[in-house]
C-alpha cells in the first residue's frame, strides 16, 4: 500500500512538473513573439502538388504543444490552371476562415497564432486573407535555412525571430512543420493515387464514375482489377464493360471461347 501511495505520488509530481514545463515553454514562445497572451492553440499550413493536377493542401492544429490530429483538416484546391502557391493558400485560408464564420464547430476556435509554412509572402497572403475577412491572428512563417531546415520566424514587418539559441522553442517549431509537411504529403499520396485509378480506368468505354466506384469497391486495388478474370469482372459491372476492362489490361490476349459464349 505504501509503495502504491508513493508511485502515485511520483507520477502526479512528473505530470505537474511536465504541465508547469509545457506552460513555461508556451509562456516564453509568446513572449519571443510579442504576443499578450500565451499561445496555446497553434495552426499550420502547407501545399503539395504536382503540377497543376492534384493540388491539395493541408491544415495542422497544435494544442499545448502536441498535434491535435481531431481537428487537422484537408483541402483539395478547386479552379487551379497550374502550381501557384499564393493562390493556394489564399483559397485555403479563405476557405477555413469562411468556415468557421459560417459557424462550422469543426473550424472553431480560432487559433492564437498561425505558423505558415514558408516565408514573408506566405505571412502576407495569410495577413490579406484574414484582413479581407475581418479577422486578427497573429500570423509568422517558419523560414528554412539552405539546408531546408528551420532557422527562424518572421512576423508580417519581416522582423526575423531567432529560435535555435533556445532548443525547446527549436524543436517545438520543428514539430510543427513536420507534421504539417507529413500530413499535406500523405493526403497528396493518397489524392494522386486515386486521380489515377479514376484516370486509368474511366478512359474505358463503359466505365463512368459510378462503375468505378463499384469496380473499386468490389477489388479493393487496381492490381486486383488487373489480375481480374472475364467473370470476375461480370460479377460487378455489365457483361460489355466487363470485356472492356478485361481487354484493357491484357490487349495481347484473347478471351476464351467460353468467355465470348458468356460475353453473347
Amino acid at each position: 500500500m505504501e509503495m502504491a501511495c508513493k508511485n502515485a505520488r511520483d507520477e502526479v509530481e512528473r505530470t505537474t512538473t511536465k504541465e508547469e514545463h509545457q506552460n513555461k515553454l508556451l509562456e516564453l514562445f509568446g513572449s519571443m513573439l510579442g504576443l499578450e497572451d500565451t499561445p496555446r492553440r497553434f495552426e499550420s499550413y502547407d501545399i503539395s502538388n504536382t503540377g497543376s493536377a492534384d493540388i491539395v493542401a493541408s491544415m495542422v492544429v497544435f494544442q499545448d504543444g502536441k498535434p491535435l490530429k481531431s481537428a487537422h483538416r484537408r483541402f483539395r484546391l478547386r479552379d487551379m490552371d497550374g502550381p501557384d502557391d499564393y493562390a493556394s493558400l489564399d483559397q485555403v485560408l479563405t476557405r477555413r476562415f469562411q468556415r468557421y464564420l459560417d459557424g462550422d464547430e469543426k473550424f472553431a476556435p480560432l487559433p492564437d497564432v498561425i505558423l505558415m509554412d514558408g516565408g514573408l509572402g506566405q505571412v502576407h497572403v495569410a495577413v490579406q486573407v484574414m484582413e479581407r475577412m475581418g479577422l486578427s491572428v497573429p500570423v509568422f512563417g517558419m523560414v528554412k535555412d539552405d539546408r531546408h531546415r528551420t532557422r527562424a520566424l518572421v512576423a508580417p514587418d519581416g522582423r526575423e525571430i531567432g529560435i535555435q539559441q533556445n532548443q525547446s522553442i527549436f524543436a517545438l517549431v520543428g514539430r510543427v512543420q513536420e507534421e504539417v509537411h507529413r500530413f499535406a504529403i500523405t493526403y497528396h499520396r493518397e489524392s494522386h493515387a486515386k486521380s489515377t485509378v479514376a484516370s486509368s480506368l474511366e478512359t474505358i468505354p463503359g466505365v463512368g464514375e459510378a462503375r468505378r466506384k463499384a469496380l473499386m469497391k468490389h477489388f479493393k486495388t487496381m492490381k486486383a482489377i488487373r489480375a481480374a478474370s472475364y467473370e470476375e469482372l461480370c460479377q460487378v459491372v455489365p457483361k460489355p464493360t466487363a470485356l472492356a476492362v478485361w481487354q484493357r489490361f491484357h490487349p495481347a490476349e484473347d478471351v476464351t471461347e467460353g468467355d465470348t459464349t458468356k460475353e453473347e
